[in-house]
């Protein structure tokens, strides 16, 4: 079958083990933790459907965040952690570590707990919202 130059565009070919080398684990992350804090432990690699592939490599904990236009896919490459997810019945803990597979409801408000570190890879819808605030219930201080 022939392909046409606008497909052969779209292809995104991501050297995952060379772009995690060039990030520095970030430690002590709080869910203030700034943008420029972060620079240099997370990367975006490739847009994907209706959002983009990332990854980050952090010891702390991360703010809130949900995604209302899709599940959010996150696959833990390295390192260990505690996923919180807002479910209807309350505040869910999952451990987490390397090898692992989750899927993000739609929606629903998550955030990431790491002590020793943890690095990420995400498939990840936009917008997104984010509280950076530590709060234990990100349903009652509203996006950020």
């Amino acid at each position: 079958m022939a392909h046409t130059h606008a497909e052969e565009d779209m292809i995104a070919i991501v050297d995952l083990e060379a772009e995690l080398s060039k990030l520095t684990m970030l430690q002590k992350r709080t869910p203030t933790t700034t943008r420029a804090e972060r620079e240099g432990s997370s990367a975006q690699l490739a847009a994907y459907r209706d959002g983009h592939l990332f990854t980050s490599k952090f010891a702390g904990k991360g703010a809130w965040e949900r995604h209302p236009n899709g599940d959010e896919l996150v696959h833990v490459i390295d390192g260990a952690g505690v996923l919180q997810v807002v479910t209807a019945e309350g505040t869910r803990s999952i451990d987490v570590k390397a090898g692992m597979l989750v899927v993000v409801p739609q929606g629903a408000w998550h955030r990431f707990h790491s002590a020793e570190g943890v690095t990420l890879m995400t498939a990840t819808p936009q917008p997104s919202e984010h509280v950076r605030a530590d709060v234990d219930d990100p349903t009652t201080a509203g996006p950020q």
